[in-house]
């Protein structure tokens, strides 16, 4: 939802789309017996009070011992820190199958699975395929304690899903490779970055890839109601050679293969602190004529086979420490006012976040549904050939 990326994430990498079908094999779903305070299944819980409180709730998790997982790379936004963090405070393992999945990769497991024990129990989607996973039944309400600080505007009214951390579109640039960095979309164009522009993936399954061309498009005269001019600043550098399809990630950038890459705002500053000790000089900067802002969605497969431990991975990812973990990794996290003003916000971590003007805009789920539908009408002609 794609950093070490590949997460492909959210809406991409080249990503070894795991055969999800050759993975979706067997396996019925567990007896689970975890149950809330009134004795009823926990996969109905929409709160911890439903457990009796937080004490119940890690109590049920523990119980299960398991949380199943799907696209979480150790390197996007500090998540090993977060895995760690979880098991170490609960005594629950996480299994994190093909970390480097995307978004839909998330959705497709949840579909082809329903029923099994290897389905996964919690997604991390981009904020568009949160919505369609919504609008398809797959997401199980369920409010965390923070809920309520949560901005309206970044959160499922009915709690199925809510933005959790995220950042800005960058361009990430290897100053050694590079001679002179660009610094704008419109920079990109020019003749000297010939074959050396990469997205993370695939902007159709790839929700970094997706904000790419959105910002593209408010670089280029459109808006979050049209991204059609965005898969035409694509095809452009598509047709000047500039455009490599190569999906980029920390290993590309170090070969050399995609100099010049357009990702999160936290995931190319991660890199930056990354490579310094590889001897790459990754310069990050927030491009001011597509400044586009986005957030990945957590949310709980409606048919977890292991509802509580689902529901307490939630918890502890809006609690204080995992949103300053989040903060750790470069990525904003969507407690970050509330934390402000309650004063449990990590300063020393939110110094050093990439520098932006401005307040950040998000697109509706109207909006968002419609770009996808332009991207996967248009994507695979706009850079064919």
């Amino acid at each position: 939802m794609s950093v070490s990326l590949p997460r492909s994430a959210v809406l991409g990498g080249s990503l070894t789309v795991v055969a999800v079908l050759a993975l979706s094999a067997c396996g019925a779903a567990p007896d689970n017996a975890s149950t809330t305070a009134d004795g009823k299944s926990a996969a109905t819980a929409t709160s911890a009070a439903d457990f009796g409180g937080m004490d119940k709730l890690v109590e049920a998790a523990k119980k299960e011992g398991t949380l199943h997982a799907i696209a979480l790379p150790r390197d996007w936004a500090n998540y090993g820190a977060l895995i760690d963090g979880f098991q170490k405070k609960y005594g629950i393992k996480i299994e994190v199958e093909n970390p480097d999945g995307s978004s839909q990769d998330e959705i497709n497991a949840v579909t082809s699975r329903k029923g099994q024990d290897r389905a996964p129990d919690v997604l991390d989607l981009g904020s568009s395929f949160a919505i369609s996973a919504a609008q398809q039944g797959l997401l199980a309400p369920y409010k965390v304690q923070a809920f309520d600080d949560i901005p309206e505007a970044q959160r499922d009214a009915q709690a199925r899903w809510y933005n959790d951390y995220g950042g800005y579109i960058s361009i990430g640039c290897d100053a050694g490779r590079v001679k002179e960095c660009p610094t704008t979309f419109k920079d990109l164009l020019e003749p000297q970055y010939k074959g050396q522009v990469a997205l993370n993936g695939n902007p159709t399954k790839s929700g970094s890839a997706f904000g790419g061309v959105y910002a593209a498009a408010l670089a280029s005269g459109g808006s979050f109601d049209d991204i059609q001019p965005g898969l035409d600043f694509f095809a452009e550098l598509k047709k000047n050679g500039n455009y490599t399809p190569v999906e980029s990630t920390p290993a590309t950038v170090e070969k050399g293969e995609t100099p010049i890459s357009i990702d999160w705002d936290y995931l190319n500053a991660g890199y930056a602190e990354e490579f310094t000790s590889k001897g790459v000089d990754w310069k990050v900067v927030v491009p001011s004529d597509g400044q586009f802002s986005q957030y990945y969605s957590q949310a709980v497969n409606k048919d977890a086979p292991h509802p509580a431990a689902a529901r307490l991975w939630q918890e502890y990812l809006y609690s204080a420490e995992g949103q300053n973990l989040w903060l750790k990794g470069y990525a904003r996290p969507a407690l970050m006012p509330a934390m402000e003003k309650a004063g449990t916000l990590d300063k020393a971590a939110a110094a050093k976040l990439p520098e932006v003007t401005g307040t950040p805009a998000f697109p509706t789920e109207e909006q968002q549904n419609k770009a996808k539908t332009v991207l996967a009408e248009g994507w695979a002609k706009a850079v064919s050939g």
